[in-house]
C-alpha cells in the first residue's frame, strides 16, 4: 500500500523524518487517507496490524512531519517472534506500506522514507526485503501498479523487482444458487463416506494439522485467531474422508471479522481433482448467502493457478492485480 504520485510542493519547512512516537497514530491514519485514497485504513486496523503486532518496533516506522503535521510514513518490520515452523527468518524484512501526502510530493520525501527503512532493516541483517506481503499483518498482498504508478517507479528505482503476481476476486451472491452438478457431486462423495459440515470442536485438531502441513503456519494461525476472537464455528465447512481424516475446509469471516471475505480455503494434495474443492467452495457460498451476504471476495490467489480457475468457474471475477516486489542485496 503506497502513495507517491504527483502533487504540489509547499509549506514553510522541509519535512523532518523520525521514528514513530506516541501521538502519531491518529494523524498518521488521517495522512494515510489523504495519500492513499483507494486504500484508507481505520485507527482500529492500524492498531491491530501495526501497534499490536508483536514484531512492531517503533524505530522501523519512519514518520515525516512538517510544521507539526504528519505528511508521510514508511514502515519496516522484521520478525522478533517466530510464526510456526518458519522461525525468525533472519535474512527477511518487509515494508508493508509507505505513503507521502500529495502536498509534499516531488521533493524526494518518498525516497528518503524508504531509504531510511531499508537502512534500518539492513542494520538488522536483512538482505531480502518484500513489499508488501508481510504475514499475518498485511494490508494488501503487494503493489497495485494501476492505482499507484508513481510508487511503482520509486520502488523499481530502489531495486525492487516483481516476485509474483496476485489477484483479488469478487463474486455477487444476490440470486446465488448452488449448481445442480455440484450438489450431485457432494451427494456422490457423501455416498462414498465423505463427511461435510461444521467441524466439531475435536475436528479442529485435524483441520489445523492439515492447514499447517499443506499450507504453512499462516493459515492455522488465522483460523485460531478467528475462533479465539469470536467467529462462530459455522463459518467453517470441513471435509473428512471415509477414514475420518480431515482432507479440506473452506471458511469465511476469518480475516478481521469481515463476513463477506472468503478464505482461507484448502484441500489436501492427494484429494485435489476430485471435485472436493468445488463442493467446499459452493457449500461455503451457500452459507454466506443464507447469512445475508450480498457478495464474496478475497485478496490473494494466482490468476492462472488451479485455485484461480476454480474461482472463475464459480463466478468470481478479477477486480485488482498486485505485484509482490522483492529487493535483495548480497551480503
Amino acid at each position: 500500500m503506497s502513495g507517491a504520485g504527483s502533487g504540489v510542493g509547499g509549506g514553510t519547512t522541509h519535512p523532518h523524518v523520525r521514528p514513530f512516537a506516541p501521538g502519531d497514530g491518529a494523524p498518521l491514519v488521517a495522512a494515510w487517507a489523504r495519500s492513499v485514497p483507494y486504500d484508507p485504513v481505520t485507527r482500529e486496523r492500524f492498531r491491530r496490524h501495526v501497534l499490536l503486532d508483536p514484531n512492531f518496533d517503533p524505530a522501523g516506522l519512519r514518520v515525516a512531519v512538517r510544521d507539526g503535521e504528519v505528511v508521510g510514513a514508511a514502515y519496516g518490520v522484521r520478525r522478533r517472534v517466530a510464526v510456526g515452523g518458519n522461525g525468525l527468518e533472519p535474512e527477511q524484512g518487509w515494508i508493508p506500506f509507505f505513503f507521502v501526502d500529495p502536498a509534499v510530493r516531488r521533493a524526494g520525501l518518498g525516497r528518503r522514507l524508504l531509504t531510511g527503512v531499508l537502512d534500518w532493516l539492513a542494520g538488522h541483517g536483512r538482505t531480502r526485503v518484500d513489499f508488501a506481503s508481510y504475514t499475518p499483518h498485511y494490508f494488501l498482498p503487494g503493489l497495485d501498479r494501476d492505482a499507484y504508478p508513481e510508487a511503482a517507479r520509486l520502488l523499481t528505482g530502489l531495486g525492487f523487482a516483481p516476485r509474483l503476481e496476485a489477484v483479488a476476486m469478487d463474486r455477487g451472491l444476490v440470486g446465488y444458487r448452488m449448481p445442480e452438478a455440484v450438489r450431485q457431486r457432494a451427494a456422490a462423495l457423501a455416498a462414498e463416506g465423505y463427511r461435510f459440515g461444521t467441524p466439531r470442536d475435536d475436528d479442529l485438531v485435524g483441520l489445523l494439522r492439515l492447514a499447517e502441513a499443506e499450507f504453512g503456519p499462516d493459515w492455522p494461525q488465522t483460523i485460531r485467531h478467528a475462533l479465539d476472537t469470536g467467529a462462530p464455528l459455522d463459518r467453517i465447512v470441513s471435509a473428512h474422508d471415509p477414514a475420518g481424516e480431515a482432507v479440506g475446509w473452506a471458511m469465511h469471516g476469518a480475516y478481521e471479522g469481515l463476513a463477506e471475505r472468503f478464505g482461507p480455503f484448502g484441500v489436501r494434495a492427494d484429494q485435489r481433482g476430485t471435485g472436493l474443492g468445488k463442493v467446499l467452495l459452493h457449500l461455503t457460498l451457500e452459507r454466506m448467502r443464507a447469512a445475508g451476504a450480498h457478495g464474496a471476495w478475497f485478496l490473494w490467489t494466482g490468476e492462472g493457478s488451479p485455485a484461480g480457475h476454480l474461482y472463475r468457474s464459480a463466478g468470481f471475477a478479477t477486480t485488482r492485480r498486485f505485484q509482490v516486489l522483492r529487493r535483495e542485496v548480497r551480503p
